[in-house]
């Protein structure tokens, strides 16, 4: 029986719905308690339920949702709580995706290391993209495919019993008796995972994991398509784009920004495409290093998502292990990197390097001849043969605009794949999607990348495209316009206060093209103790965003973004981007990123005035 009070109540939300809804791509950390991340919005959004609110100003009132729109946002949130009213489940029992294959892989993967046996159940046809052997042996999952035609004749099993089925309408789902996970296929919008049982309500959080680093909750444009579909009680309908052109567009623009060759990758985020990279990588070294220790080198201190992914990918499969690469502050990423691939050298083992040019948060580059000279040494291994040359995963997100891959450029001797998060400049931050591009000598590696990414179904949205066709043109004019404004902020604060440490690209690096428009100020602080210094920092760090979030809420945001269209954005990597990364490489300092258009006098104010009071 269908729930019209429910229906009737979210055709209403989506009348008032804030338009940020559609169009953030960001979270709001001033609005957020990561303790209650997956909870508040919910239980805050089914009180205005019970309450028949639906008045824009409480929707606009309600706290954070999940993170970013990887692990979720308010219409995926929205939609997984109106599909477990219309079947009489919790909310968190339903998780919405924007892949096809990788629920299934969630499942996979808790099961490997739970060492617990899969079945694989499946009406009509599974995706072609579906690739059982690979999913097998490079991935290591175990499990057994059957095709049914009947879906209530389900198979006796030990262990986890998954359904596919391919639904024309989103709402009620008859999950059979046996069915420990349904999935639901629905076309171009995603799919949807939904957990049965008590017995399983274990895998909720490790799923949403998987969501979060591997690929994105359902969009929340499509989100908002499966909404007014289930409003509608009405089976999906297709709708019109310029996918073939706007993807030809954006393969063309990436090719001109970054000065390959090769044909480009975009996927549905930047830890869409890391993952493609990763496990390609992995497939590549499995089939032509048979046997060999496979080792990713990664800073500790980088990018928590990045760091947790690549962690995530070795805990699964035997010879796949983690090297630390130590690149900021007093350690130098080329000498480090020179003592990692000796030590994986003398091993004959195969190295994949993954780094930030510049770093973050503390914005360094360096020395590029020195980087490229220890890329391309030759090295010997225990026995005396020519060990396996590296491959160098550069994520290029702070500059994407940066040549590395042309023929004359400083990498092109190196196999290097670079990568960009397409949620910062590439499309100014209305859009999560991201890319990958490599250099000539790494065409054999693009295809396996290419390979996962369609496996994965994570290649970006039609949506994506769109966006990133639209906003790609203008990208290197708009980092030359942030820098300006970046570099004259940086200015003032060394004037205003300087006692501040404040890590920021030189005016040398700059003429080499490396323009960001981020960097990070390490506080002047005091107390008796170093204890009572980073307490008092800590509590400056705060200060400091409160008064300019407060003072300029049009332009300062305390977001986790970069690469705006327009304002501030303010954060503290240790809370937020760094959230999976280890305690001790924590760095508890401001992180700023201003943006070509925004009142740049008027936050020179309001830092003076912070000054001031300090």
């Amino acid at each position: 029986m269908k729930d019209n009070k429910m229906l009737n109540y979210i055709k209403e939300v989506l009348k008032n719905m804030p338009a940020g809804w559609l169009s953030t791509t960001t979270h709001r950390l001033d609005i957020y308690d990561e303790k209650l991340a997956k909870t508040q919005f919910l239980d805050q959004f089914e009180a205005l339920h019970n309450d028949n609110n639906s008045e824009s100003s409480a929707l606009n009132a309600l706290p954070t949702a999940y993170d970013y729109i990887r692990l979720g946002h308010p219409l995926s949130c929205v939609l997984e709580w109106s599909i477990a009213k219309e079947n009489n489940l919790k909310a968190e029992n339903v998780i919405s995706f924007a892949s096809k294959t990788v629920p299934v892989l969630a499942v996979l993967r808790k099961n490997l290391l739970d060492n617990r046996n899969t079945q694989i159940l499946y009406t009509g046809e599974l995706p072609n993209f579906f690739d059982a052997d690979v999913i097998k042996n490079i991935y290591g999952y175990h499990f057994d495919l059957k095709h049914i035609e009947n879906k209530e004749a389900i198979p006796a099993f030990n262990g986890s019993t998954v359904l596919i089925s391919k639904e024309e309408k989103f709402g009620a789902i008859d999950i059979p008796n046996g069915v420990d996970f349904f999935i639901s296929l629905h076309g171009d919008l995603g799919s949807v995972l939904f957990t049965n049982g008590e017995k399983n309500e274990s895998y909720i959080s490790d799923i949403q994991h998987v969501r979060r680093r591997e690929t994105i909750a359902m969009t929340p444009a499509d989100s908002l398509s499966a909404l007014k579909t289930l409003v509608a009680q009405s089976p999906i309908e297709t709708t019109e784009s310029n996918i073939e052109a706007d993807k030809k567009a954006v393969l063309d623009s990436i090719k001109t920004i970054t000065n390959s060759s090769t044909k480009p990758l975009v996927a549905s985020s930047g830890l869409s495409i890391q993952y493609a990279i990763l496990m390609g990588l992995i497939h590549d070294a499995v089939e032509k290093h048979k046997g060999k220790a496979i080792k990713i080198i990664v800073p500790p201190n980088c990018y928590g998502g990045t760091n947790d992914q690549a962690r995530r990918v070795a805990a699964c499969i035997d010879n796949v292990e983690i090297v630390d690469l130590l690149v900021d502050g007093d350690n130098d990423m080329v000498q480090s990197i020179d003592t990692v691939l000796a030590q994986i050298a003398n091993e004959d083992a195969v190295p994949y390097i993954i780094a930030e040019i510049p770093t973050n948060p503390r914005v360094e580059v360096p020395n590029l001849i020195d980087l490229k000279n220890v890329l391309s040494q030759e090295r010997k291994t225990a026995a005396g043969t020519i060990a396996i040359d590296p491959v160098f995963i550069l994520d290029q997100t702070f500059c994407p605009n940066v040549h590395f891959l042309g023929e004359e450029d400083i990498l092109a001797s190196v196999r290097t794949i670079s990568f960009a998060s397409g949620s910062k400049f590439p499309s100014g931050g209305q859009c999560t999607a991201g890319y990958c591009v490599g250099n000539k000598k790494t065409g054999a590696l693009m295809e396996k990348i290419a390979l996962h990414l369609d496996l994965c179904d994570n290649e970006a949205t039609a949506l994506q495209y769109e966006i990133l066709a639209k906003q790609l043109p203008s990208m290197n004019q708009r980092i030359v316009d942030a820098y300006k404004n970046t570099r004259d902020f940086v200015n003032f604060i060394k004037a205003t206060l300087p006692e501040a440490k404040i890590n920021f690209v030189s005016e040398a690096l700059a003429e080499q093209g490396f323009t960001p428009s981020v960097f990070s100020l390490d506080l002047p602080t005091k107390g008796n103790t170093n204890e009572e210094k980073e307490a008092h920092k800590r509590d400056l760090n705060l200060k400091l965003i409160n008064l300019m979030i407060t003072e300029i809420p049009n332009e300062s945001k305390f977001c986790v973004s970069y690469g705006q269209l327009k304002g501030c954005y303010w954060t503290i990597p240790a809370t937020s981007t760094q959230g999976t990364t280890k305690e001790g490489d924590k760095d508890y300092i401001v992180r700023a990123s201003l943006s070509p258009n925004m009142d740049l006098e008027l936050h020179k104010k309001v830092f003076l005035k912070f000054v001031e009071n300090m």
